[in-house]
């Protein structure tokens, strides 16, 4: 036949006998190993969570995330950072304006660049309009530039002489009624 001599099957050398049991305890593990359910699941192709990764030791999607990094995301999604911002100046009003004028002044609404200031007399409507620029570049540098276009302020709830028992279409209105 062939003058190639003939190649047995290396057979690994048996580890040598320990007294303690703990060898004999080795070999039974590793000879059941192979025959429980968890082993059996390890053999069979893995199922693969939605997005096709397996998930291990390291971090992802799916693990608790903090409350911070969630809003965050939330916000950046849904484009509400400038509301935010402006929701945050109406809550720090007093700290951005100072205390005497926020006592006589409120933001009511935020819309397109203009902020409209609600005042509870005329004569801090007056002042408010003159305090305007540097109300606005206060508010600039809180919410970034350019925001804040322009503040509209209101002065103080009037009652309108509109409706009543005595109104007359095309009136002039009260004009001396109150002395």
């Amino acid at each position: 036949m062939s003058d190639e001599p003939e190649l047995e099957p290396e057979v690994p050398e048996p580890e040598p006998h320990a007294d303690d049991g703990l060898d004999l305890a080795r070999s039974l593990t590793r000879a059941t190993s192979r025959s429980t359910p968890a082993a059996r699941k390890r053999k069979r192709k893995p199922d693969l969570p939605r997005g096709g990764r397996v998930t291990g030791a390291h971090p992802d999607d799916r693990d608790p995330q903090l409350l911070d990094s969630t809003l965050g995301r939330l916000v950046a999604e849904h484009g509400w950072e400038v509301d935010l911002r402006v929701q945050g100046v109406f809550g720090r009003w007093e700290e951005l304006v100072g205390a005497e004028v926020a006592q006589h002044c409120t933001p009511e609404s935020f819309d397109d660049g203009r902020l409209v200031v609600r005042t509870d007399s005329t004569a801090w409507a007056t002042q408010l309009r003159l305090l305007a620029p540097t109300v606005v570049r206060r508010l600039n540098e809180e919410l970034g530039h350019g925001t804040v276009t322009v503040i509209e302020v209101l002065g103080p709830h009037l009652p309108t002489w509109k409706k009543g028992p005595r109104s007359v279409r095309d009136g002039r209105g009260p004009r001396d009624t109150y002395g």
